[in-house]
């Protein structure tokens, strides 16, 4: 009987570390940034220009809207913005006038909640209804989309594809933690910047004043190091030329 229950509890510990193992690969998985299980992503772009994309979450917000474009039109620079369908609802126009002043906007999901373990139709229904509201503000051809928090399995990718939307990620960031110096700020982004990066950034809201206020630092000093600033569209279609030769 010992020797039963011996085998019994050697078993359990087995699967135990098992299920967790599976369970920090799955957690890896969901959270890489360049890589999922099902369907194409895009982090960066591998390119010898030195380009980047500029790419912005959430919202829009009135503050963020007014506070960005005045800086980009100054710069020249035009910039990704990855949208939440409830906003884009909550503060009509404002997505239109993003898009009238040359800038790129895109699918950041309906509601921004975690999108892992849903029923494939809620996956779907989160994209299409932003979708929607992107097509009704003049979006035409290719959607974009940027998961939640950057958080995917495998019912989200295949649901994007099925979508016919192009999966967007990063790979430069706003700073870890809370930085409030705007000149820490641009130097943890630049940092990280190589040509063809993806670079995310978090400025609409009240808590994102360091980013909108780093946001001019960071634009002159990708200037001085000799980027161009681009919609991720746009380097999605240079990296398209620079394969087919």
């Amino acid at each position: 009987m010992r020797l039963v229950t011996r085998r019994r509890l050697k078993w359990a510990l087995v699967l135990v570390l098992a299920a967790a193992i599976i369970g920090y690969a799955l957690w890896q998985v969901g959270r890489a940034r360049c890589f999922q299980l099902v369907g194409e992503i895009t982090c960066r772009v591998q390119t010898s220009q030195k380009l980047v994309a500029l790419s912005f979450d959430d919202g829009p917000t009135p503050q963020g809207v007014a506070a960005l474009l005045p800086v980009l039109r100054e710069h020249g620079a035009r910039a990704t913005f990855f949208l939440i369908g409830q906003e884009m609802e909550r503060h009509p126009g404002l997505a239109r006038r993003l898009a009238a002043a040359g800038h790129e906007i895109a699918n950041h999901s309906y509601a921004h909640d975690r999108m892992l373990g849903l029923f494939p139709g809620a996956y779907a229904e989160e994209l299409e209804r932003t979708n929607r509201l992107l097509r009704a503000e003049g979006v035409n051809g290719l959607l974009l989309f940027r998961p939640p928090y950057g958080k995917k399995l495998t019912g989200l990718p295949i649901a994007v594809e099925r979508a016919g939307l192009r999966m967007i990620t990063w790979d430069v960031e706003d700073p870890p933690g809370s930085v409030s110096d705007p000149a820490a700020y641009a130097d943890h982004i630049m940092r990280g910047v190589r040509p063809g990066s993806i670079i995310l950034m978090h400025p609409m809201y009240a808590s994102g004043r360091t980013a909108r206020e780093a946001l001019p630092l960071i634009l002159t000093r990708l200037r001085a190091a000799g980027y161009r600033v681009v919609t991720v569209r746009e380097l999605l279609e240079v990296e398209a030329r620079e394969e087919a030769g």
